[in-house]
């Protein structure tokens, strides 16, 4: 197997199953709407608060469907990262520009089909649900808990594909903007100073504050006498260790100087090292195990 194609698997594996960040469905990502639409993007004319209130959709609702949208697509991202091990296994080379292709193509036909599911079980209608998200997004303070549920949602798509999606907005505007190219060059020039040594001590300190996090979450809900392996348990689980879990990890890496941008961008710059992916592959082990030893099920 390449080397490329092993640690961009480990890099999918680390942003996706073990970073527990989020995705984002097509009327997140894309910059304009759907034919079918009722009113543009960029331009939708919109107050939900002029609106009859057995029309609306609330922002309990918008949390509800992409909280669900998040933990099927961490499914499916689960599933997408043992088929590559499968593929390298067996001894195929893929490069690493055509993985992630592959990747993405794959994430955005599962999204596609399990996006409707979640919109029919919810009674909602898809024109009527993006209005109302970007009707949300576009007030952030009124609408604090519909922008945490879109923006981590839309993380794990930027993740996979690497296309800019956190923070953009109607019309287009933010997720790939100049504010975004510059942070890029910033990541870039931060990327620099990161050695192997060096990536490979954060990356260390990055695991170990996460499995304790993770830890302490699975230990808490056992105390109140949650079934792991109840669905519903395991959904609250698995958003707990995208929002707590996920942020000690990052405060870790912080305390060393380095953002998880660049944390992830030093894994690329780093990732035709044996050396990095032995340790990437030891360290999701070894927090596999632990939370396995905790009664937690594989997703």
């Amino acid at each position: 197997r390449t080397a490329a194609a092993a640690n961009m698997s480990r890099a999918l594996l680390l942003s996706g199953a073990a970073l527990a960040v989020a995705a984002s469905a097509y009327y997140v990502t894309s910059s304009g709407s759907s034919s079918k639409s009722r009113a543009e993007l960029g331009g939708a004319d919109v107050d939900i608060d002029d609106l009859d209130s057995a029309d609306c959709i609330a922002e309990d609702d918008v949390c509800a469907i992409f909280d669900q949208l998040f933990v099927q697509m961490q499914s499916v991202l689960a599933q997408l990262s043992q088929q590559i091990q499968q593929i390298q296994m067996s001894g195929q080379s893929i490069p690493e520009p055509q993985l992630r292709q592959l990747l993405r193509q794959e994430f955005d036909r599962a999204l596609t089909s399990i996006q409707d599911k979640v919109f029919e079980e919810n009674d909602v209608d898809e024109d009527c649900l993006r209005e109302a998200t970007w009707e949300m997004l576009g007030e952030p303070d009124k609408y604090p808990k519909a922008k945490k549920a879109v923006e981590r949602f839309q993380k794990l798509y930027e993740n996979v594909t690497g296309e800019k999606v956190v923070g953009r907005r109607p019309g287009g505007e933010g997720g790939g903007g100049d504010d975004d190219k510059e942070a890029a060059r910033a990541i870039e020039a931060a990327v620099a100073d990161v050695s192997e040594e060096k990536l490979l001590r954060a990356a260390e300190i990055y695991f170990d504050a996460l499995t304790a996090a993770m830890s302490a979450i699975v230990k808490r809900l056992k105390d109140e006498g949650k079934d792991l392996r109840n669905p519903s348990v395991a959904q609250q689980l698995q958003m707990e260790f995208a929002g707590s879990a996920n942020e000690a990890g990052e405060e870790a890496l912080e305390k060393e100087g380095i953002t998880l941008d660049t944390f992830r961008a030093a894994i690329e710059k780093h990732s035709s090292s044996p050396a990095v992916g032995r340790t990437l592959t030891m360290l999701q082990m070894k927090q596999q195990q632990e939370l396995m030893a905790l009664g937690v099920p594989s997703m």
